[in-house]
């Protein structure tokens, strides 16, 4: 088995070959937004003249080692990020905090050594993401047939959903069972006993599942069957009629109210009409007036009394239409009685 100092060689040595670029392999680094991510580093070469840390083809940090008579000098470039760049225990392993999403990208480290003819270098790809929300399914549209609910699920991020994976989980069965990818697909019928769906969603850094979806909710027209289909049809009636029956009564108050006008109407045309005859200007009325008196009348004796009979003629009306004037003394009817 080689040793330690033989590896450090042989990298050495490659490196010298195939020039600093080659010098480690690429390490992938992920941390969350707001987070913290430690860049390791490993120190081979010595002496050590200066530590080089470059974000993309800007320079981040340069660090001259700590001597015998005096500490390491560590010189951050960019102000905004004094507070945000920190070498634990005293070492040169870069650890960057408050991460944001333009951090994600290539970073590299170069150490320069008076023994070496090139620096070493070794580049990190950091990649920032977001904290996973709860996901949100989608239900698709429904086939229900003979019972049988046919349907797909489909999940999602709302944000934050770089690099995210899918898979759900169906419970309820003798077996449960998962599935991978966002989509769904569902057939459930109602002999089978209830299952439930939820989503689990990943990222590098987290994970989240949704709310339970219960196949029973989900396909509730084809799970109730007949009877579920006559009370939708029933609650559908009820509905109607709350509408209609309103307007039916106000149609037959106005009908019972116009049916009652009419006929009072028509009891005014039935009254007798009062012939009013007014007589010409001039003329006269007279009236004769028999007074019932409380006087004993005596008693008629049909032998001794004598009749007379007085016809009255009709008069004749001129031809200017007016009528005659009564003669002052009014008609007498007499009888005599005979002694």
């Amino acid at each position: 088995m080689l040793s330690s100092t033989a590896c450090f060689t042989f990298i050495f040595l490659l490196c010298q070959l195939t020039g600093p670029a080659a010098c480690g392999v690429l390490k992938k680094l992920v941390g969350a937004l707001g987070g913290s991510v430690n860049f390791p580093l490993n120190l081979s070469a010595d002496p050590i003249d200066s530590i080089i840390w470059v974000f993309n083809t800007t320079t981040l940090v340069t660090i001259q080692p700590k001597l015998a008579d005096k500490k390491a000098l560590i010189i951050v470039t960019q102000h905004r990020n004094k507070e945000r760049v920190n070498f634990p225990h005293e070492g040169y392993s870069l650890k960057l905090s408050k991460l944001k999403k333009n951090d994600s990208g290539v970073y590299r480290v170069e150490i320069h050594s008076s023994t070496l003819q090139d620096p070493l270098t070794q580049e990190y790809e950091l990649r920032v993401y977001e904290h996973l929300s709860k996901p949100k399914v989608i239900i698709g549209l429904q086939n229900n047939k003979n019972g049988t609910c046919i349907t797909n699920l489909t999940c999602s991020m709302e944000q934050g959903g770089e690099d995210v994976t899918y898979s759900w989980k169906s419970l309820g069965q003798v077996t449960n069972e998962s599935h991978s990818g966002s989509t769904l697909p569902i057939s459930w019928r109602q002999e089978k006993s209830d299952m439930t769906f939820i989503c689990m969603a990943r990222n590098p850094i987290s994970s989240n599942s949704s709310n339970p979806i219960f196949a029973w909710k989900l396909c509730e027209g084809a799970a109730g069957g007949l009877a579920t289909t006559v009370i939708l049809k029933l609650l559908l009636s009820l509905t109607l009629l709350c509408f209609i029956a309103p307007v039916l009564i106000i149609l037959i108050i106005r009908r019972e109210r116009r049916k009652e006008s009419i006929e009072e109407k028509k009891g005014l045309n039935l009254h007798p009409e009062t012939l009013n005859y007014s007589p010409t200007f001039g003329e006269a009325s007279e009236y004769d007036t028999i007074s019932y008196l409380n006087s004993i009348v005596p008693e008629e004796n049909a032998v001794n009394t004598l009749y007379s009979t007085v016809q009255i003629l009709p008069k004749q009306v001129e031809k200017s239409h007016s009528l005659p004037t009564l003669p002052d003394t009014p008609r007498k009817f007499t009888h005599e009685n005979v002694n």
